[in-house]
């Protein structure tokens, strides 16, 4: 059962305006496996932004593309694997990419099939505890939306 502020998110984040002058819409899963390890990237040391973060799946949302649409493209171009999609976010905060606002929302994924193939984007996978990737990441704020996603079970 879905709480009802659960499904006032799900309701707002439908109709957000995927972009907008100056503003970052950017989408984020957690992929969850099975053990309940979660699957860590690590920035390839050449991007431009965060350059050898460790994080999860993430990227910008493009204009006119719905975030789920996002999340799952995303999840392909950088991983290869075979996930199922939660409905609706279990996260959203906003940050900073560089100078520019960035609103990250975030989902849960759970994995289905595949091994990891990643893009140039990373350098380095690791599935790992909620715990684990906390102690190795920056990101706190994405930290604390991984353990919200890993509490979640659709």
């Amino acid at each position: 059962m879905i709480s009802r502020d659960r499904r006032a998110l799900d309701a707002s984040w439908h109709d957000l305006p995927m972009s907008s002058e100056g503003f970052v819409v950017a989408v984020a899963a957690v992929i969850v496996r099975a053990d309940g390890r979660v699957l860590a990237m690590k920035r390839s040391a050449l991007k431009d932004a965060g350059a050898g973060l460790w994080e999860t799946v993430s990227g910008r949302v493009e204009p006119d593309e719905r975030l789920e649409d996002a999340m799952l493209r995303e999840i392909g171009e950088e991983t290869g694997l075979r996930v199922r999609l939660q409905p609706g976010p279990v996260d959203a905060y906003v940050t900073r990419r560089g100078d520019r606002p960035m609103c990250v929302v975030v989902y849960r994924a759970d994995h289905e099939s595949g091994e990891v193939v990643r893009s140039s984007e990373h350098d380095a996978h690791e599935w790992w505890t909620p715990a684990e990737l906390r102690a190795h990441t920056t990101l706190t704020r994405l930290a604390d939306a991984v353990d919200r996603a890993v509490q979640f079970a659709g």
